[in-house]
């Protein structure tokens, strides 16, 4: 039967969810039954297609990623796939009807860090930001507005925006990993063997008001969603609260965490500011 079969290709994706960031998965759970698995779907599809790029180094990862990319289309076209990933991705999209030019923007970025090491420009910078996670948030967008496109409208640049600091955040913390470990350098005219605190302070001032225009757009959010996104945006200002504490010099020599003591003390807070309305 074709429901056994969606049944475990969702199944997968939840536990790729669960499996590869606790932290995303704890927020998730946070929404709605009704959205829920939407999201696994949505996060199970971005999370195969940035590990061929980042992990499978022993591979030819040009051709596992063509390949993706030619069963992520088919599976869309078709309304199935025989990947249970791009299966349980595709009936989100054709549920919600996320627009093609979101998901193949973020495969344009991905397949930008197969040979692109270097983003020189704050052109480039923010191209590949947009399609890495701007995207990734607008794809989550329309499942938390339930097909309400004025609704999406007036959210999507704080999305975005949310999805940029997101993405920063993630720069900053993992510098050590893309620089020594993928020879990649995000940030435009930022050497990162000389990283000093000015230079870091400018790109968190960015990060800063990125995270402005995201909380303005998480009051809005539907009350499905709200509790759950603002608790990915409670979790990653702390990252970024610690990265503002460390000195430079560090956060090039390790990464810096949240502790499960502390995930567990935002959640919380989350939880009591949604149950007060005092977002």
């Amino acid at each position: 039967m074709k429901l056994i079969f969606d049944n475990i290709a969702k199944h997968c994706s939840k536990h790729v969810t669960q499996s590869y960031s606790t932290s995303f998965s704890s927020a998730t759970r946070l929404l709605s039954s009704s959205i829920r698995q939407d999201i696994y779907n949505i996060y199970g599809f971005v999370r195969f297609a940035d590990e061929i790029v980042d992990t499978f180094h022993d591979y030819d990862k040009e051709f596992l990623f063509n390949d993706f990319e030619k069963q992520l289309y088919d599976a869309i076209e078709n309304k199935i796939s025989l990947n249970p990933i791009l299966n349980a991705f595709q009936e989100t999209v054709h549920k919600y009807q996320i627009p093609d030019h979101l998901y193949k923007a973020f495969m344009n970025s991905m397949r930008a860090d197969l040979n692109k090491s270097n983003y020189k420009t704050v052109e480039e910078y923010e191209q590949y930001i947009y399609g890495s996670a701007d995207v990734v948030g607008l794809m989550c967008l329309k499942v938390f507005v339930k097909g309400d496109e004025d609704l999406y409208n007036e959210l999507k640049h704080d999305a975005q925006k949310l999805g940029s600091a997101f993405q920063k955040v993630n720069f900053l913390r993992d510098l050590k990993a893309d620089y020594e470990d993928l020879n990649r350098s995000y940030f435009p005219n930022v050497d990162l063997r000389a990283l000093d605190e000015e230079t870091k302070m400018r790109i968190i001032n960015e990060i800063e008001a990125d995270f402005k225009a995201g909380l303005r757009g998480i009051t809005r959010l539907p009350i499905e969603a709200k509790l759950g996104v603002y608790t990915a945006y409670v979790y990653y200002l702390k990252l970024l609260y610690k990265l503002k504490k460390t000195p430079s010099l560090q956060i090039k020599s390790k990464r810096i965490r949240v502790n499960d003591y502390q995930k567990m003390s935002l959640l919380a807070q989350s939880y009591l500011s949604c149950r007060l309305n005092l977002i």
